[in-house]
């Protein structure tokens, strides 16, 4: 299904830079995915300190990095 939407002369010029080998739904579609990944920062704080510790201690002796107490 088709939506017709009505953008700035600006943000038409914005999109028309990106790439011009695409459709607007193309840009639009790649620049909504990229906005929904976390980053780093935001998934900060979603573990317990405990099960942060857990598991670089799991990737610690995966590595074969000698353990060490995290702070």
């Amino acid at each position: 299904m088709v939506k017709v939407i009505s953008i700035s002369d600006e943000a038409y010029n914005e999109l028309r830079k990106i790439d011009e080998e695409k459709s607007f739904s193309e840009i639009v579609i790649e620049i909504v995915r990229e906005k929904k990944k976390k980053t780093l920062r935001e998934l900060a704080g979603s573990w317990s300190k405990e099960d942060a510790d857990r598991i670089k201690k799991e990737l610690y002796d995966e590595r074969k990095i000698p353990s060490r107490r995290f702070k």
